[in-house]
């Protein structure tokens, strides 16, 4: 296990999609696993190095607002792309104006959490790659707030504003109280033809232990 690191994230909005709502966006009741991972890999990445998240601390209350958005459509397909870069003659062009739908989006407000994490060395390591080099690395720019594009919530719209904790977490509102938050999505394993894994998520005074709850509950 690399070192650990503690990262509070906050923000006005945020949505962590559940997959099962086709139509319109839903939030989960708190940030998936993936999503904490996804952040640490906008603030540092490198392929030497795969971010695990321990644990998820909620510390503002959990609320959700209707919002409706503007949005494209469809997107511009893989063939076509593929087609661009062999020399076809192929349009990579999308017209928002004329794709531009509404959808309503069940999203989270005023959201803070603390992201308790560490980091493994993959096998593209090389001799050069060492915990302690990447763990400065890491924490310099958790310290100084730079990252390579900016970390988001769920959806780019939705910014994350972050700081490194250097001291205790801070606080949740749910300390002394236990709640069943059901299947979440804990990761997509993209050896496996980017399979879905889910998990069941059970909150404890305002923590989620990721491994506690697949000990409990296992994947699928």
């Amino acid at each position: 296990m690399g070192f650990g690191i503690k990262l509070k994230v906050w923000g006005d909005y945020a949505c962590f999609t559940r997959p099962e709502m086709k139509v319109e966006r839903v939030s989960y009741d708190v940030m998936t696993p993936s999503a904490a991972r996804g952040i640490l890999e906008a603030i540092y990445w490198k392929p030497a190095i795969r971010w695990v998240i321990d644990c998820i601390h909620v510390i503002n209350p959990i609320q959700f607002d209707n919002i409706r958005r503007n949005e494209v459509e469809g997107k511009i397909s893989s063939n076509k792309v593929k087609s661009a870069l062999k020399g076809s003659d192929a349009s990579l062009f999308q017209d928002t104006n004329a794709e531009r739908q509404q959808r309503a989006s069940y999203v989270l407000r005023d959201v803070c959490y603390c992201i308790d994490a560490h980091f493994d060395l993959t096998d593209k390591a090389g001799p050069e790659d060492t915990v302690e080099k990447h763990y400065n690395i890491a924490l310099r720019r958790m310290r100084k707030g730079q990252y390579f594009h900016q970390p988001y919530f769920g959806c780019r719209e939705f910014p994350v504003n972050f700081e490194f904790i250097e001291d205790s977490m801070p606080e949740s509102c749910y300390s002394g109280k236990t709640q069943d938050l059901g299947f979440m999505l804990y990761d997509i394993d993209f050896e496996d033809e980017m399979k879905a894994v889910f998990f069941r998520a059970e909150m404890q005074d305002g923590v989620i232990d990721i491994g506690k709850c697949l000990e409990k509950g296992g994947v699928s």
